[in-house]
């Protein structure tokens, strides 16, 4: 079946994002000699994962309350509630951390420029 093998973010400022990103997962950030636009590395090739891209928001920045209309990345993450405290640093917590039953604790961020994320701590033990 096909597998998802490349994210977006679109930012308002990118060069907030690239250092709001950064410091939350320590990704790195590489311009494209292309043009307007960001290659985004998560981690090592050899683990499970997708690398990404970060490119200029082409029109208004969603509405604060509004849901997302896009797809969201969820993140693997060791410790949630300690990503959690670093990313209320620009961000805000726009779904309180809640346990998945038999898979872990999940939570969903708003970044700085609104754009949601969720993170996830495995824990076979959540409920």
């Amino acid at each position: 079946m096909p597998r998802a093998v490349h994210f977006e973010i679109q930012a308002s400022d990118p060069q907030a994002l690239i250092d709001y990103y950064t410091g939350l997962f320590g990704w790195s950030f590489n311009k494209w000699e292309g043009g307007q636009y960001w290659m985004i590395h998560t981690g090592p090739d050899e683990e499970p994962g997708i690398n990404g891209g970060l490119l200029p928001r082409s029109g208004p920045s969603p509405l604060p309350a509004a849901a997302a209309n896009a797809f969201v990345i969820t993140v693997d993450v060791e410790d949630i509630e300690a990503i959690i405290d670093k990313a209320e640093s620009g961000g805000v917590v726009a779904v309180p951390k809640m346990a998945v039953p038999g898979i872990g604790w999940l939570a969903y961020i708003r970044d700085p420029d609104g754009n949601v994320f969720g993170v996830m701590q495995a824990d076979t033990s959540a409920a």
